[in-house]
């Protein structure tokens, strides 16, 4: 199978995985619209902050992705069931760290000016999701082996199927029925709960029965703790944890931000930021099927193949990322009355997806580029370009434009200043990450070929 087919494969698998879960926002959106203007704003407030927290401990542990990439090319298959049980113990402290900030969530609710009366019912809701976070980045961890392995339908039949749960639990416990009281916002956040721990379950079970695991033996007694491969994943993890929380949090801040707005404004920032992760699902899916293969070749000592891996990876997701937002462009005006009724949230999520259509095709390039330097073992740089950006030009520009403005930029209170700051500086992070690329590769390259001349 040619390499373009294996990346296809693979990020086409992943893809079906990821829009299952990201189906669970979607449900959880609608419900939540469908119960009241109010609930859809709680959990506007409510996502930012949990999505904050979960994406930058998944990135911790997604970033191990190319370690066992690099094992498995290099044929040594004990060696991931050693690292993966020492990666059980970053999980534990990530774990720890992400239920003590969801469960004490009222200073950045205040710091944010979030309206008195929707901070119960996120406090509420984050609590819930608190219980459910260990559970979730347990099956992280089986996730991102699964895809190390080049085997990821086991984690998409799993996270496919859960949605059959997710769907009925998220509308009887928030609308209530048979003996249940309606719960509003935080149904959502039981039924994420029971779907998280059954796919926990249904992991476990696979590990302990499925042939494709047995090479691993990752059944031995845990070791203590080795604080140098602990260590060494902590170098690699949490640049890229923090990463991935910037980029997130360059976002999903703006619900915060925008929460002063007024219950449309955070309607249809809602509705545009729910796209926009959405969208985001074909960009992941492509960089994690790509940044596999990169590894893969690396850990077989053959960085000339990993190049073409990467390029191939480029010619795969910009023709999508353009195919995407075109459809953006058209539907913008249609979009906003699947989510909601309200007719001024359906006008105000128009004018905000012209922008996220600008940022989707920004954030293609930079999502395959972050993926493959973590391969070459790039985070800091990475790390250094987003914090500047994404947060100062972006997320500062934006609040700049919304609540200050000066001279001919007269202030806008509305959620399309942030999203237009933001993509612009995206733009730039993607132009910047493709010359880091470039850099990596070349170098990468002429050190195979010295080492073949000198043999």
């Amino acid at each position: 199978m040619s390499e373009r087919s294996t990346i296809t494969r693979h990020a086409l698998t992943v893809l079906a995985g990821q829009l299952a879960v990201m189906a669970f926002g979607v449900t959880d959106t609608i419900v939540a619209g469908r119960y009241s203007e109010a609930s859809l704003a709680a959990l506007s407030v409510g996502s930012a902050i949990f999505i904050s927290v979960y994406v930058a401990l998944i990135g911790v542990l997604q970033a191990l992705l190319p370690v066992w990439a690099e094992q498995r090319g290099a044929r040594e298959t004990e060696g991931v069931g050693r690292s993966l049980r020492q990666a059980l113990y970053l999980c534990g402290a990530a774990s720890v760290a992400g239920m003590a900030i969801l469960l004490s969530p009222g200073p950045i609710l205040r710091w944010t000016d979030v309206p008195a009366a929707l901070q119960p019912d996120v406090e509420n809701y984050l609590a819930v999701l608190a219980l459910a976070l260990p559970p979730a980045l347990l099956f992280r961890i089986y996730s991102t082996l699964n895809q190390a392995l080049g085997k990821p339908q086991l984690v998409t039949w799993l996270q496919v199927g859960s949605l059959f749960i997710k769907l009925p639990l998220s509308v009887w416990f928030t609308f209530g029925g048979a003996g249940l009281p309606a719960q509003g916002v935080v149904g959502c956040a039981w039924a994420t709960l029971v779907v998280n721990c059954s796919m926990l379950a249904l992991a476990i079970w696979l590990l302990r029965t499925q042939d494709l695991y047995e090479p691993l033996d990752l059944w031995r007694r845990m070791e203590p703790p080795h604080w140098p491969t602990i260590a060494g994943f902590a170098r690699l993890g949490i640049p890229a944890g923090l990463a991935v929380m910037v980029e997130v949090t360059s976002f999903t801040l703006m619900a915060l931000f925008i929460a002063r707005q007024g219950t449309t404004a955070s309607a249809a920032h809602q509705i545009a930021a729910n796209l926009a992760a959405v969208l985001y699902m074909v960009p992941l899916s492509l960089a994690i099927a790509t940044s596999a293969r990169v590894s893969y070749w690396l850990g077989a000592g053959n960085p000339a193949q990993a190049r073409k891996v990467v390029f191939i990876g480029f010619r795969l997701s910009a023709p999508a990322g353009i195919a995407f937002a075109a459809i953006l462009l058209i539907a913008k005006d249609h979009i906003g009355s699947v989510y909601s009724a309200n007719a001024s949230v359906v006008a105000m999520t128009g004018g905000v997806l012209v922008w996220v259509a600008a940022y989707h095709v920004a954030d293609v390039l930079q999502t395959l580029c972050v993926f493959v330097l973590r391969c070459y073992r790039i985070t800091l740089a990475p790390l250094a370009v987003y914090c500047t950006l994404l947060w100062g030009a972006g997320l500062g520009g934006g609040y700049w434009l919304a609540y200050a403005g000066h001279g001919p930029w007269a202030q806008a209170p509305s959620p399309i200043p942030f999203w237009a700051a933001s993509a612009a500086a995206l733009a730039v992070t993607a132009a910047l990450f493709m010359a880091m690329l470039w850099q990596a590769i070349t170098p990468a390259e002429q050190n195979h070929a010295a080492g073949l001349q000198g043999r």
